[in-house]
């Protein structure tokens, strides 16, 4: 009778410890389904972790050989290159404060993370805050690079051949995240991302960079993603170039480019090659709607080489303050006439229907809160023009809705450029 009570006793406290297990997994599943039911509501927010200092980096010089974390609030002076190993990574905080000396370049192999935000930005400035002072960032070989809401100003100075740097460059196959981020007063491009990188451009204010040469995004080489809701003002030469190369050996460059507006671009290059607001050419393929391109020498060029069917586009307003403007920089001065070059001659781009295309001087007018009407501005011009929208615009609701409805950086719907 004692071991059948035991026995009884036993499977008692199996059957609780069982019936315990199971209460456990109905409140989960039940958990599970109130979690599901609540991500159906419409909460677009997006939670990021905070990031934990990880070999936290005293204010003060640094150079060479670095890795770890750059401190909010702290300012720290480069005095000679700094070098990222493979394997390492260079984190900077909001509120980062990075002043560079003696033509110092940041030369990344393993990962750059610049996590400022829309209250605390972080800034990489030269020590004299003049254009062509600095190297830059060069990713060639990086592991990642993620750049949200940062300030690069005044990057372009010389090589050792003398050769003006270029503010970032990523020639990797690697993913590339560039968002809510300043460039100004560089010396070539702005951005250039070559080698198969897979990249998200977005809401980012490029102005017044490229002294005689340039492109604001540069796209080679079989990268891949998007561009959208970018502010592109005063570029030496092209907003957006899109290429793949002469010998295609690689995949296609194929890039979603829409809701951006491009402004004052391409003169400082002038009638020796000008530059546009889109172009692409040698097999490059991608999707052109929704921008705003406004006295740029060229309006958007598909290329000869590119082939009739590599790019999408239609839905991009195009807009001069003037029926002409005269180039001077080759002798003889020429006049150009803008309305004649939205779709160049010789490329196979074409006007579309679904395009509004200025015929005179207000028509088309996309009704900037404030603008200047300047066509040509010398590197590291200031930029005091504001490109939203007034209520009336004709870009406003005129947009392919596949994108937005709107047209330009600047959306009603929210998810434009927050500068």
């Amino acid at each position: 009778m004692l071991v059948c009570a035991t026995i009884t006793k036993k499977r008692k406290i199996k059957f609780i410890k069982m019936k315990t297990k199971i209460t456990f997994w109905i409140a989960a599943v039940a958990l599970a389904a109130s979690m599901a039911s609540c991500s159906k509501k419409e909460n677009t927010a997006v939670i990021k972790p905070v990031l934990p200092p990880s070999h936290p980096i005293a204010a003060g010089n640094i150079s060479g050989f670095v890795k770890g974390t750059l401190l909010t609030g702290s300012t720290y002076t480069v005095t000679a290159d700094i070098y990222v190993k493979p394997g390492d990574t260079l984190l900077a905080q909001p509120g980062a404060n990075i002043i560079v000396k003696n033509n110092s370049q940041f030369q990344i192999q393993g990962v750059f993370q610049s996590l400022g935000t829309q209250a605390s930005p972080v800034t990489f400035n030269s020590d004299s805050n003049k254009p062509g002072t600095w190297g830059g960032f060069a990713c060639d070989s990086a592991q990642a690079v993620t750049v949200q809401w940062t300030k690069v100003f005044n990057t372009g100075g010389p090589d050792k051949t003398g050769n003006a740097r270029r503010s970032f460059v990523i020639n990797h196959p690697i993913k590339v995240d560039i968002e809510d981020s300043w460039f100004e007063n560089g010396q070539d491009d702005g951005i250039s991302l070559f080698g198969g990188a897979q990249i998200t451009i977005l809401r980012n204010t490029i102005q017044s960079e490229g002294s005689t040469d340039g492109e604001a995004i540069n796209i080679k080489t079989g990268s891949t993603g998007t561009v959208a809701y970018n502010v592109i003002f005063s570029q030496a030469g092209t907003g957006v170039k899109l290429e793949t190369a002469s010998v295609v050996t690689t995949s296609l460059t194929n890039v979603n480019v829409y809701n951006n507006t491009m402004v004052s671009c391409g003169w400082r290059r002038g009638q020796a090659e000008p530059g546009r607001g889109v172009s692409a050419g040698v097999s490059a393929k991608g999707n052109v709607y929704n921008n705003i391109i406004v006295n740029c020498y060229h309006g958007l060029e598909i290329f000869q080489d590119d082939g009739a069917n590599n790019v999408n586009y239609g839905y991009n307003l195009f807009y001069s303050t003037a029926l002409t403007f005269v180039d001077a920089t080759l002798p003889p001065p020429i006049t150009v006439n803008l309305r004649a070059g939205y779709y160049p001659a010789g490329a196979i781009g074409v006007a579309q229907s679904t395009d509004i295309i200025s015929t005179s001087v207000g028509n088309g007018d996309p009704m900037f809160v404030s603008f200047d009407n300047s066509f040509l501005n010398p590197n590291g011009a200031p930029n005091n023009n504001d490109f939203h929208l007034k209520a009336g615009s004709p870009a406003i609701g005129h947009g392919n809705p596949a994108y937005n409805a709107d047209m330009g950086a600047y959306t009603s719907d929210g998810k434009g450029n927050k500068h």
